[in-house]
């Protein structure tokens, strides 16, 4: 029989992640890649220590002088790139030695599917999990919620769902701010029915109104004149955000007022667990929008399976 806690929450799910760092992550690290390909065209770095030096470096200086990957300034995703390209291969550079444009391609595309990235081990097990289950009344299967409805809310550039897509989700077409894209349907039979990216919105998490932009993008998801849409309201759902960073994913989830999960892929939290406890709350330091420092209780999950067992009462 469901807990008095249970039955007090909503019977609708919608569920929001992280991209990179929570759904997926460098096959290799970044400047281990940068350097395989360089050395393909031609340019020899001494070490992928300097490497990764030089690229923090020129990601720094383009965030700061052109933020939000020059989506203000009509520059585009791909431009802002190769001026970080550029600028971390420029130290390595021998004299009159001009930086190749395939060398740039090729990290851009590298970095724009699998061929870069790789999926956690429990990600797709998840999804396969939620697609199980909508062919499962509630009472044969572990997952609680009548519906769930999964978005992606991410500080980065366009290429998110090519990537998703790559590694084998299916994503619907759906992107916030995109007029093109407003009036596409169907997205709730897609494993992700949208992406929210800091690129469209003009904003970075944990800036609200990243999470507003998604609450705006289920209300169209929910009201796309589908049979099954005009059964759902918005207020039939409670909403959570999974996400591996505290300050922008979880301080910024509890700002718009949304649920939080930490899932903890490098193991800093999750060892405060018991060995058999799925999902736990810890108290971590954060700072809160004053700059000032707090301690904040969060949830913990070691993996995206244990999300069956949220909330945790």
């Amino acid at each position: 029989m469901p807990s008095p806690q249970w039955i007090a929450r909503k019977r609708n799910l919608f569920l929001a992640f992280d991209a990179f760092g929570t759904l997926f992550t460098p096959k290799a690290p970044i400047e281990a890649q940068y350097g395989e390909i360089a050395k393909r065209h031609g340019i020899d770095c001494p070490s992928e220590k300097l490497l990764k030096q030089s690229f923090k470096a020129a990601f720094k200086e383009e965030s700061t002088k052109h933020p939000n990957y020059g989506k203000a300034l009509d520059m585009g995703a791909e431009t802002w790139w190769e001026n970080v390209i550029k600028k971390t291969f420029l130290p390595f550079l021998k004299q009159n030695q001009q930086l190749p444009q395939p060398l740039i391609s090729d990290l851009w595309m590298r970095f724009s599917t699998k061929e870069g990235y790789v999926m956690y081990p429990d990600v797709l097990p998840f999804f396969e999990m939620l697609r199980h289950s909508k062919a499962l009344s509630n009472s044969s299967h572990s997952w609680r919620w009548e519906k769930t409805v999964v978005g992606v809310i991410t500080n980065s550039d366009d290429r998110v769902p090519r990537v998703l897509e790559s590694l084998g989700l299916k994503i619907g077409p759906r992107r916030a701010g995109s007029s093109a894209l407003r009036t596409e349907r169907g997205s709730l039979d897609h494993d992700i029915s949208f992406v929210v990216l800091s690129y469209d919105v003009g904003y970075e998490k944990p800036d609200p109104r990243m999470f507003n932009a998604a609450a705006d993008m289920l209300r169209a998801t929910l009201s796309d004149g589908s049979a099954d849409a005009k059964t759902h309201s918005i207020d039939d759902f409670d909403m959570l955000y999974v996400g591996d960073s505290v300050e922008k994913d979880l301080v910024g989830a509890a700002r718009a007022g949304w649920d939080s999960v930490f899932v903890d892929r490098i193991g800093a939290y999750a060892k405060h667990l018991e060995q058999n406890q799925p999902i736990g709350s810890i108290h971590v330091r954060t700072m809160d929008s004053e700059g000032n420092t707090t301690r904040k209780q969060i949830e913990v999950i070691k993996d995206l399976l244990a999300l069956s067992n949220w909330p945790p009462y």
